[in-house]
């Protein structure tokens, strides 16, 4: 990859779950044990679908396509007591630490974009990972937040969350940093660039969208589009 293809970037958005923290693997094994006593199977077909939505568009789907004998909301209920027995033992995603600090000492404004609640988000956080997601100033948890009115593949949350940036930047100043098919497509509906780090198993045809594709965070150099290289 030449630098060329990639244009320079002031400000840097990530994505949480698969990315920064290895969520999603936990997601699969909350839905899993849900599901199980129904007679239903998670299949990694399904959870592409499902990846980056909002907690109540979730459930809708899984509800909907699997049609499970109870409402959206139930499933949030019981989903719900899976994840406060699984999300606080939630571990970083190899690159993630390294780059975050490195953007922060490096004072690129940096914000997380996740389409977790609040409460979500602070079951996953609070027990291990508080001084690592202090670095970020600005956070839209785009389940619980009312500015965010779809979730992605829509690019509402991208573009909130560059808002809250004190400058403003315009899309095109704004980098993200995603994992999945439905974020990619929210971040170019927001007319940002967009680094992917896909679960191994996507189909590469799936990841075109993105603007540069990495097996993982470690991969990452910043310099490609114009951000302090580690070693400055």
């Amino acid at each position: 990859m030449t630098a060329s293809k990639f244009h320079p970037v002031t400000h840097v958005l990530f994505d949480m779950d698969g990315l920064i923290l290895n969520t999603e693997d936990l997601y699969t094994v909350a839905f899993k044990n849900v599901l199980t006593p129904y007679g239903k199977e998670y299949t990694f077909t399904l959870k592409l679908k499902l990846m980056g939505s909002q907690a109540h568009e979730t459930a809708k789907i899984i509800v909907s396509e699997l049609d499970l004998p109870i409402t959206p909301e139930q499933f949030m209920e019981e989903t719900k007591k899976q994840f406060e027995k699984l999300f606080p033992d939630t571990q970083v995603l190899p690159g993630a630490k390294r780059l975050i600090e490195h953007l922060n000492s490096r004072n690129i404004p940096i914000g997380l974009a996740t389409s977790s609640s609040k409460e979500s988000y602070e079951l996953k956080v609070n027990k291990h990972h508080q001084e690592l997601f202090s670095l970020f100033p600005y956070k839209t948890m785009g389940s619980s937040d009312p500015e965010v009115k779809r979730g992605k593949p829509y690019p509402d949350i991208f573009l909130v969350a560059a808002s809250r940036f004190p400058d403003k930047p315009k899309p095109g100043q704004c980098l993200v940093f995603e994992d999945a098919i439905n974020g990619v497509k929210a971040a170019r509906a927001a007319g940002m660039q967009v680094v992917m780090v896909p679960d191994p198993r996507i189909d590469r045809e799936l990841t075109k969208e993105a603007t540069l594709v990495l097996n993982s965070l470690e991969e990452f150099k910043p310099e490609l589009f114009g951000l302090p290289t580690f070693e400055d």
